[in-house]
């Protein structure tokens, strides 16, 4: 039997990208883009009306920016999953998006598959991130100033759950793949968020992806 489609909406003030967008995720056959909206306040509007799956929210945009947006739409709909549609130098915002409650980002120019894919995942629960942020140019604020200092605080067995959970991995998943019990994987995520200075499991997702690319 043929799931349903994940129904998307497309929020962006540039409406040249919005019709390439749509017109690029009309190839997906299992992604139906059900609405679309030029600011934080129409998502908000359109969500309500057409209850999408997933939301692409663009970060910054007149009015409502995706951040406030995203903060009153997890408030309203809290099983919506929202995706953030950034560029290279909005590290800043993504974190601030993800601390309203989105469930990651993906990058503008990420080739349509690649973007179906995360958009897969973004609708399944787990935590979903584009190909990683740069580093800055020095003034520029990144997501975190040191994130390989903050895991030097973290034991072995820690660092593996971390890599676990920024694959996008569930507590029982983690449990499974490091062969630990589900209630000792919840101790480790409790400690990982506390000595990471963070409160979601997405934060601290995103903090280990910028750990691990400056690793490389």
């Amino acid at each position: 039997m043929k799931k349903n489609p994940i129904r998307l909406l497309v929020v962006d003030d540039q409406e040249a990208y919005r019709i390439g967008l749509k017109a690029l995720l009309s190839t997906v056959d299992d992604v139906s883009v059900v609405g679309e909206a030029a600011d934080g306040r129409q998502a908000i509007e359109v969500s309500l009306r057409v209850k999408p799956d997933v939301v692409l929210m663009d970060l910054r945009m007149p009015g409502m920016d995706g951040i406030a947006a995203t903060r009153q739409l997890i408030a309203s709909m809290p099983h919506v999953k929202v995706l953030v549609l950034t560029t290279f130098d909005e590290d800043a915002s993504v974190r601030a998006a993800v601390a309203a409650g989105a469930s990651g980002y993906v990058l503008k120019d990420t080739p349509a598959e690649d973007m179906a894919d995360l958009i897969r995942v973004t609708s399944k629960g787990y935590v979903s991130f584009g190909p990683g942020l740069v580093r800055k140019e020095p003034g520029i604020p990144s997501i975190v100033e040191d994130p390989i200092v903050l895991f030097s605080s973290l034991t072995a067995r820690e660092r593996d759950v971390l890599r676990e959970l920024a694959a996008g991995a569930t507590n029982r998943a983690i449990a499974l793949a490091l062969g630990l019990g589900e209630g000792t994987v919840r101790n480790h995520v409790t400690r990982i968020l506390s000595q990471l200075g963070v409160t979601t499991r997405t934060e601290a997702a995103l903090l280990a992806k910028s750990a691990l690319r400056r690793e490389q």
